[in-house]
């Protein structure tokens, strides 16, 4: 079996990348990443809390321990002649399509920012898309990891993908609406329309995998060895809440809370995201198109600050709560609902939960507080 995983060099790549050689020793990983991750953090003034050596480097060490099997390439999925040189050579039994630029407020800054998200994103899944129909093998897997900042913020429960429409008394199944809050979003929501509609034309199969968002410091795989770490960022453009969060309490910064903090958010663990998509390889399409709002719960984020707050304080973290301004445009206040039920029968084991995950982390941190310090002007 032959798998493609791009993006592998980021913070879900990475630990994928290694749980996917444990799982199945006899298959052959292609990872791809133009490692640019690390170059839009730098231009964010900040750095991975958690050091991560070079890919080179992480192969060297990763072949040490067993996980033989995953090979790198360099090289950008916008271009259109790599991608096709890429689905030509090798006869991919599944696709998982991790790269794309992940950040929000990175799109959202300025025309420059957004602009790059749109054509970055879009262009790399088009080029992807185009070249399996041309080169691809035809019962081809196709996993797309988008998020759940598509849907926006709904009066009602969100459903797994899609939802039926009424209109004059006569109803259909349609793709949920795209909602999204940022340009990054609309880009993720252009990919799903784009995949719909290569399914209906080609029958090309999808599985959208709505990842909520993730956060932790480890996985199983890659606390082995400090060569296997994973990164692990906490500036505004690219450290997602509770790791950004974390990394305050640990170096006893104040704990910064947009608005009033009353907004729910769906979250999953790392560990949770890597088993579920390993279980993907697997798992057999009931649908030629299929979504999992990829979530294990829903959190306050208040109420996870104050969590935070209260784990640190045991390791002798000073962290307060603040309240700034919220910088994002959304509503102050907003109970989310989110229906999950095929994403846990997906997962099969027990979800990771914050309330344990957040202590490990605090912990898994402090060794690295002199990072944190030198770029905590990143955070805001």
């Amino acid at each position: 079996m032959k798998i493609l995983l791009t993006g592998i060099d980021g913070y879900c790549g990475w630990p994928l990348a290694l749980a996917l050689s444990k799982k199945f020793k006899n298959s052959k990983i292609i990872g791809v990443d133009n490692l640019s991750r690390r170059r839009w953090v730098k231009f964010s003034k900040s750095d991975s809390a958690i050091p991560i050596k070079n890919m080179s480097s992480r192969l060297s060490k990763a072949r040490k321990f067993g996980f033989k099997n995953i090979s790198f390439l360099k090289g950008d999925l916008t271009n259109l002649k790599f991608t096709e040189n890429l689905f030509k050579r090798y006869k991919f039994d599944i696709v998982f399509h991790l790269a794309a630029q992940p950040s929000a407020p990175y799109a959202n800054a300025n025309l420059k920012g957004a602009r790059f998200t749109m054509i970055n994103n879009n262009s790399s899944t088009l080029n992807i898309i185009w070249s399996i129909k041309k080169f691809g093998k035809k019962n081809l897997k196709f996993v797309n990891t988008s998020t759940t900042g598509v849907y926006g913020q709904p009066n009602f429960k969100i459903p797994e993908g899609f939802i039926k429409a009424v209109n004059n008394n006569k109803s259909d199944t349609i793709p949920f609406a795209n909602l999204g809050g940022s340009w990054y979003h609309i880009t993720k929501s252009n990919d799903l329309n784009n995949l719909h509609l290569a399914n209906r034309m080609w029958n090309l199969k999808v599985i959208d995998m709505r990842t909520a968002i993730v956060y932790g410091t480890e996985t199983d795989e890659t606390k082995i060895h400090s060569h296997l770490n994973t990164r692990f960022d906490f500036d505004f453009n690219f450290g997602v809440v509770i790791n950004r969060f974390c990394a305050m309490s640990a170096i006893n910064h104040d704990i910064t809370i947009y608005g009033k903090g009353l907004l729910k958010r769906p979250f999953i663990s790392l560990k949770d995201f890597v088993t579920s998509m390993v279980n993907l390889v697997k798992y057999k399409q009931k649908k030629s198109f299929e979504v999992f709002n990829q979530t294990t719960e829903l959190l306050g984020i208040k109420k996870m600050g104050l969590t935070i707050s209260k784990h640190a304080s045991k390791l002798g973290s000073r962290s307060k709560i603040i309240m700034i301004k919220n910088p994002r445009t959304e509503k102050e206040k907003h109970k989310m609902q989110m229906e999950n039920r095929n994403f846990l029968r997906l997962l099969k084991s027990k979800p990771k939960y914050f309330s344990d995950e957040s202590k490990i982390m605090i912990k898994s941190l402090n060794p690295y507080k002199q990072i944190i310090k030198k770029y905590k002007k990143s955070f805001i």
